[in-house]
């Protein structure tokens, strides 16, 4: 089972531990023509959360700033789509990609947020 732990922790280490989370969850699926694209989009849709907002943090603009962060939400949002996929071609797995995917969306309500709150 997964789990997160207290979430008054910030984004950047927040969007880590959901990126680890999933790469854990993607090395118990099997391999093959089915599992391989979705493991594949999985993985970078979810790191690339991470990713981007620590590239926000550094944004050279508000507007910079605020691209990043849609991006961020974007990607998450992507990141409940393939996590769903994957709950559907291994059985055993759909609990556990249920709870990354309530972070995915909990994550995807946070950088909407951000984006309708950041002014340029």
């Amino acid at each position: 089972m997964i789990k997160f732990p207290n979430k008054k922790y910030d984004l950047e280490e927040r969007t880590a531990i959901f990126a680890e989370k999933v790469i854990e969850l993607c090395k118990k699926v099997s391999r093959g023509p089915i599992n391989d694209p979705i493991v594949n989009q999985l993985v970078k849709a979810a790191t690339s959360i991470g990713a981007n907002y620590s590239e926000a943090n550094g944004a050279s603009s508000k507007r910079d700033f605020k691209n990043k962060i849609y991006i961020c939400k974007k990607e998450a949002k992507e990141t409940k789509y393939w996590l769903r996929m994957l709950s559907k071609t291994v059985d055993i797995l759909k609990e556990e990609c249920k709870i990354l995917w309530q972070e995915a969306q909990e994550l995807t309500l946070i950088f909407s947020k951000i984006v309708l709150n950041t002014k340029i």
